[in-house]
């Protein structure tokens, strides 16, 4: 497994990092054996959030670091600020209230990355980025950042920081894969850095080097290798509405196809190949995994000492016509 920095953080990142939406205290022995497996094959990196299963997840978590007394190798991710039915909830007072609740289910002091899940652009980055530091004066967090921030609000959050002489954001939560988001599932206030039109976003992420915790790395599923253009039809009902919506389009089969006959030739998975390409382009990058069982992790691990040539990442990504 290899190993990453993140700004304000002391502890190293693993290059990948296990999604725990299905980590509960309702199946204690699985969740455990899960995070068990994640931290003796090398990740130390966990991503949750204040909505997942209901803050089940950070509960499940609180509850292993607190039984495996192991809270100083873990790094915990988790955001909060996610809008509910009623209203956005990026403000201050909500900031505050959401990371104590996640402190408490997760019974740490602290959070190593706190990330808000979503943006209110109505709302100035002033107050946002002034009560994120007096969280970390307070050693509530270590560094944080914005999960579907957009790169324009991120550079106005940290000029603001740097004209104060405050931290700014170190961390960032973009949708990104192989395969393109060709329609947004989830609606307004969502942001994604792949495909053709975000180069520029990418190149902005290589130069300044900030964190970039990938989510839908595997395009929820589209790329897990359980899918192919021949079995499409008998198993889209498997997959969920927002891989259908996002991922099932014919500018993504095609670099499905291209993904299949690289694994092949490489002797690796779908998913390695696909893992493998998003990891070689110069990003700092942590592709969030949704793995379920030890094996999906080991496979993870050995996409992250992968290393595809340009020639290959073009080539997946139909910038070029040959490998």
């Amino acid at each position: 497994m290899r190993y990453t920095k993140v700004e304000g953080l002391e502890k190293p990142v693993s290059r990948i990092a296990l999604g725990t939406m299905i980590v509960n205290t309702r199946e204690l022995e699985r969740s455990f054996r899960l995070l068990d497996d994640a931290l003796e094959l090398g990740v130390n990196t966990l991503d949750s959030a204040w909505v997942y299963a209901g803050g089940d997840s950070e509960r499940g978590i609180g509850r292993w670091m607190q039984e495996r007394k192991n809270r100083d190798q873990v790094v915990v991710l988790t955001k909060g600020c996610h809008p509910n039915s009623d209203r956005k909830t990026v403000t201050p007072f909500d900031i505050q209230a959401q990371l104590h609740d996640s402190l408490a289910r997760l019974r740490a002091d602290y959070i190593d990355i706190y990330l808000l899940h979503r943006d209110n652009p109505d709302v100035p980055v002033g107050p946002i980025v002034e009560v994120l530091n007096d969280l970390r004066r307070e050693g509530k967090v270590r560094a944080f950042g914005g999960s579907n921030w957009t790169e324009a609000r991120i550079k106005e959050a940290n000029q603001y920081a740097a004209g104060k002489g405050l931290m700014g954001f170190t961390a960032t939560s973009p949708n990104y894969s192989l395969a393109e988001q060709v329609q947004d599932p989830w609606g307004p206030g969502c942001s994604t850095i792949g495909g053709p039109a975000h180069e520029k976003d990418r190149q902005w992420y290589r130069e300044n080097q900030m964190a970039i915790f990938a989510y839908s790395s595997l395009a929820r599923g589209f790329l897990s290798g359980r899918i192919t253009r021949e079995n499409f039809e008998e198993q889209k009902a498997n997959l969920d509405d927002a891989c259908r919506t996002a991922y099932c389009h014919e500018v993504n089969f095609k670099r499905l196809d291209r993904a299949q006959k690289l694994a092949q030739k490489k002797g690796l998975s779908v998913p390695q190949v696909s893992l493998a390409f998003i990891l070689s382009q110069g990003l700092n990058v942590i592709p969030l995994v949704g793995a379920e069982t030890r094996d999906e992790i080991q496979s993870a691990v050995t996409a992250s000492d992968i290393e595809l040539t340009p020639e290959e990442s073009a080539w997946l990504d139909l910038r070029a016509e040959r490998a």
